[in-house]
C-alpha cells in the first residue's frame, strides 16, 4: 500500500451502513462534496458503489489530503476529483454549487462554529431539495443516547473544551435558520445517527 495511505477502523465498520442510507437519499446525478474526508476510505467506497455521481473529497489536513489522493489513485476511479484543501471556517467556501454534501464524524471534533459554518455554507451551495447528510453521535432531548456516548463526550471535552457530542435539536434549530429542514433521522450502529437535511425551497424556486 502507498506510504501516504492512512486507515482508520471506524470508516471500515460504518461505510456499508452509511452507504445504505446514501443510496436512498442522494440524487441520481450530480456532484457530492464530502467535508472532512479524513483518510479517504469513505469517499472511495461510495464512489465505487455509486458511479453515476461525481465525488469531491475535501479536508483541511495535509496528511489526510495525501491519503485521499493516494487511495483515489490506487482505486483508479474516474468519478472522484482531486481532494480540496477546505477548512469549513474559511468562508465562503470556494464553490458555487453542489448537488449534495456529506459530513461524517466531524462536528463533535470541531468547534461549534464549524457546525454552524457547515450548515450555512451547505444552504448556500445546495439546490432546492439538495441533501446535507450528517453522521455521528448526538444527544437527543438533552440526554446522551448511550453510556458509551457520554464517556466519549467527556473524553472529547477533556481533550478540547470546544469539542463535544452535539444536541440534535440544536442542529435542527440552526439548520432551519440557515434554510435546511430535517427530513429523517436513522439509527446507526454503535449509537450513531444518520441525519438527513434538505435545503428548503425558497420563493420562485422549482422543486
Amino acid at each position: 500500500m502507498h506510504p501516504d495511505v492512512m486507515t482508520w477502523p471506524a470508516p471500515e465498520r460504518n461505510k456499508d451502513p452509511i452507504l445504505e442510507v446514501l443510496r436512498r437519499v442522494l440524487p441520481a446525478r450530480g456532484t457530492v462534496l464530502e467535508v472532512a474526508s479524513g483518510t479517504g476510505q469513505h469517499i472511495v467506497h461510495f464512489a465505487r458503489q455509486l458511479p453515476a455521481l461525481q465525488w469531491m473529497p475535501s479536508d483541511p489536513d495535509v496528511a489526510h489530503l495525501g491519503s485521499i489522493a493516494a487511495r483515489v489513485a490506487a482505486a483508479g476511479l474516474g468519478n472522484v476529483t482531486e481532494p480540496m484543501a477546505l477548512d469549513v471556517l474559511d468562508r465562503p467556501w470556494p464553490l458555487d454549487r453542489v448537488e449534495a454534501i456529506l459530513c461524517i464524524n466531524m462536528i463533535h471534533i470541531a468547534p461549534w462554529a464549524a457546525a454552524l459554518a457547515l450548515l450555512q455554507e451547505s444552504a448556500r451551495l445546495l439546490p432546492a431539495r439538495g441533501v446535507l447528510y450528517l453522521y455521528g453521535p448526538y444527544r437527543r432531548g438533552g440526554q446522551h443516547t448511550a453510556p458509551s456516548n457520554e464517556a466519549f463526550d467527556a473524553d472529547l471535552r477533556s481533550r478540547n473544551p470546544e469539542w463535544g457530542v452535539r444536541d440534535l435539536e440544536q442542529i435542527e434549530l440552526h439548520a432551519g435558520q440557515a434554510g435546511l429542514a430535517l427530513e429523517e433521522v436513522v439509527q446507526m450502529p454503535a449509537n450513531n445517527l444518520s441525519v438527513v437535511l434538505r435545503r428548503v425551497l425558497t420563493k420562485g424556486e422549482d422543486g
